[in-house]
């Protein structure tokens, strides 16, 4: 049984965050879960480490007491994905968050030409962060740019795609697996793989199985480890 002094000593829990809750949301419920249930001091230090989006699912290191100090080296390790292309629209996120804004043909695109596409975004790549995401320009969330209706210039990032595997294709649907750095939005992939097939796409699911050696196999529901204290 882990003791308060465990969970100040610094404890590494592994977290399968589900759909729609913010990771934010899921680091609340454990928080104060640990404070009703457990007896920590209310501040007590916790925070995890990579946001996953509210339509994203899967491994969240949540990290508590001296081991927050190993959230930075953990952000670091390299992320493994696995979810599904929409071949033939796009939309202003990137994701399902908003409707779709354009639509284009995929009757030229086949087998040959997916895993071909995939060629051109291994190793170092640039990206653009799609513009409904948290980072900040001036202040100000890029998505509340996007949802006030500015245009924002963002600038494009170097990230490295270490291995982009197409696992299942059911046009329009594309199923894939990527391990990739920090810092890369698999949305923004799907925009621009849908380009460079000549046509668009979005993200219609995302969950992150891997993180460094931590899997999402090892990881427990929010709700589950909540019911589990005591």
């Amino acid at each position: 049984m882990t003791t308060i002094e465990d969970f100040q000593n610094g404890q590494i829990l592994l977290i399968d965050k589900p759909l729609e809750w913010t990771s934010f949301q899921a680091v609340n419920k454990i928080k104060y879960a640990l404070i009703n249930k457990v007896g920590l001091p209310k501040k007590f230090k916790i925070g995890h480490a990579g946001t996953l989006d509210p339509l994203a699912s899967g491994l969240l290191l949540i990290c508590t007491g001296k081991f927050t100090k190993k959230i930075s080296e953990l952000q670091d390790q390299a992320k493994e994905y696995t979810g599904t292309f929409y071949i033939g629209a796009t939309t202003p996120s990137y994701d399902l968050e908003t409707q779709i804004d354009e639509t284009f043909s995929i009757l030229h695109i086949d087998e040959e030409l997916i895993h071909e596409t995939v060629k051109q975004f291994l190793g170092e790549i640039n990206q653009k962060p799609p513009i409904y995401s948290a980072i900040k320009i001036e202040g100000v969330r890029l998505y509340e740019h996007a949802r006030s209706g500015e245009n924002v210039e963002i600038e494009s990032r170097k990230t490295t795609i270490h291995e982009f595997e197409i696992t299942r294709i059911s046009l329009p649907e594309i199923d894939f697996r990527v391990v990739c750095s920090k810092g890369t939005y698999i949305r923004s992939l799907a925009f621009d793989f849908g380009k460079a097939l000549n046509s668009g796409a979005h993200l219609i699911s995302l969950r992150r199985t891997k993180i460094g050696n931590y899997l999402v196999e090892n990881a427990i529901d929010v709700n589950l480890f909540v019911n589990s204290l005591k």
